[in-house]
């Protein structure tokens, strides 16, 4: 099984182009910084993961996703190999994103420093300062769950 799960921030806006031929199709490549869990000296560290997505992945990255912002991506590992233009051989390792979602709320991506504003997203006007909708009055006796 190929299975990767990442959490991470942008480190650039998404590249995007777009395939040549009848059916063009939206190709987005994108780095993740993605913090290691564990350090020795208690420094912050990050792995600088190269992704790319397909299609409607790659619209969607392409229209909300930018520098700084929080997401989870969640795909397969690919390698592959070319030869450059000197005639050396380069390796290549990308993750290639299957679903991607925010990891973060507007609000806390403001309050957080990062100037997160994505296209055509309305913000809820009865949203707290945390992001959760409140629960209007009386409405807790037709919840199926309490």
């Amino acid at each position: 099984m190929n299975k990767v799960i990442l959490m991470g921030r942008l480190t650039r806006d998404p590249e995007v182009r777009y395939s040549q031929g009848d059916s063009q199709m939206a190709v987005a490549r994108y780095t993740l910084a993605v913090d290691r869990r564990f350090n020795r000296n208690g420094d912050q560290t990050a792995d600088f993961i190269s992704c790319v997505a397909f299609g409607k992945s790659a619209e969607f990255a392409e229209k909300y996703l930018k520098q700084g912002t929080k997401i989870v991506a969640t795909g397969r590992i690919q390698t592959g190999s070319y030869t450059n233009k000197d005639g050396n051989k380069v390796y290549t390792t990308d993750v290639v994103v299957e679903d991607q979602e925010f990891a973060e709320s507007k609000a806390s991506a403001a309050s957080s420093g990062d100037s997160y504003q994505p296209a055509g997203r309305p913000s809820p006007s009865s949203a707290s300062a945390e992001g959760f909708m409140s629960i209007p009055e009386g409405i807790e006796d037709d919840l199926p769950f309490k």
